[in-house]
């Protein structure tokens, strides 16, 4: 089986993801390893993106729309977890973008630091809003945030790409 790995990745996040499926995968299976490209074939793809309002990167909103008649295994990080709700709505939004021939084999969210710019943005919203909670939740969650993806979300990821490989 010939397997791509494609994902886009500002922070480092989603390529941790990446990386730990490129370790799962046979190194004779893995064809492509990298950014969104044109004519990239594979009978089974990974593909990940980082959560941009709601949704995928725009990068990766091109690189899916192209694609017809494929399996794929859909990973996504984002700066809020512990909510499977919320990374379901992720996950519908994503859904959107791919052609309805596709195949879709699996998904898989995990939660990611944020940059520092996220927590200044929430600092001067609380100076203008002390008592908003949703701004003090927001900052408790970054501070959970800062250690993901952490080995427990990388070894759970391991074991979703071992699922996917034996089921596809």
């Amino acid at each position: 089986m010939k397997i791509a790995v494609v994902y886009s990745s500002i922070t480092g996040n989603t390529e941790s993801l990446a990386k730990t499926i490129k370790g799962v995968i046979s190194k004779d299976e893995l064809v492509y390893f990298g950014s969104p490209q044109e004519n990239i074939e594979a009978d089974l793809y990974f593909i990940g993106s980082w959560t941009d309002k709601g949704c995928c990167s725009e990068e990766m909103k091109s690189f899916v729309s192209t694609l017809k008649n494929k399996k794929i295994a859909y990973f996504q990080t984002a700066g809020f977890g512990e909510s499977e709700v919320y990374f379901k709505r992720l996950f519908d939004n994503v859904m959107k973008l791919f052609d309805s021939s596709n195949e879709i084999v699996g998904s898989y969210f995990c939660q990611g630091k944020m940059p520092q710019s996220v927590k200044d943005r929430y600092l001067m919203m609380l100076e203008k809003n002390p008592e908003d909670e949703r701004i003090i939740a927001s900052l408790e969650n970054f501070e959970k945030a800062k250690t993901h993806p952490d080995q427990e979300d990388l070894n759970r990821l391991s074991s979703w790409v071992l699922t996917i490989l034996k089921n596809v």
